[in-house]
């Protein structure tokens, strides 16, 4: 069965994108195995304490590396990527094998979509950038720059989001296309 990793961009407990990702899940449904990254304690980037790998780091590495494709629902911070998301994917990107930039990284080639739930913008510059990093890192980007929601108003004070059917219809088009291409 394929797995796909599922990364959500931000780290709080209601996140938003969490709840996307549970609604892409189940549009998904038991057609493939889903796992989600917990990041949370990842150092931050340092090549003083890049070879050996920490092993947090070399954990994420190989769970990643063990999956068919990824999937990121992310919020934008100030029109942009979230810094914990950053990190992450600059983590990622580092060679395998130290300072041997021919060894490959846990992300090249890896196939990769895209989806962001936040304000009135519905993520719209994090998507963006986020899509360029992606392919700057050598990931393979399906479905550009995916599905941005902006949510209910109320979700800012309830932590619900609440769906629209037309909200819905882009998710679920984004997940049969993604599972097409992996």
């Amino acid at each position: 069965m394929k797995k796909i990793c599922m990364i959500i961009g931000s780290l709080r407990k209601n996140s938003f994108n969490l709840q996307v990702a549970k609604k892409v899940e189940e549009f998904i449904g038991s057609r493939v195995e889903i796992s989600y990254l917990n990041y949370k304690d990842i150092p931050l980037m340092n090549q003083d304490i890049e070879a050996p790998a920490p092993e947090i780091v070399a954990n994420i590495r190989k769970q990643i590396q063990q999956s068919d494709a990824v999937w990121i629902c992310s919020p934008e911070y100030n029109f942009n990527i979230p810094g914990t998301l950053k990190n992450l994917l600059d983590w990622m990107s580092r060679p395998l094998v130290a300072n041997d930039f021919s060894s490959g990284t846990a992300v090249m080639g890896k196939k990769v979509t895209i989806c962001g739930a936040g304000g009135k913008f519905a993520t719209t510059g994090m998507r963006k950038n986020l899509k360029e990093l992606l392919e700057f890192i050598k990931m393979e980007v399906i479905g550009g720059e995916g599905t941005g929601i902006a949510v209910n108003p109320d979700a800012f004070s309830t932590d619900k989001v609440i769906f629209t059917e037309e909200q819905l219809k882009s998710l679920s088009n984004q997940v049969e296309q993604f599972l097409k291409e992996i």
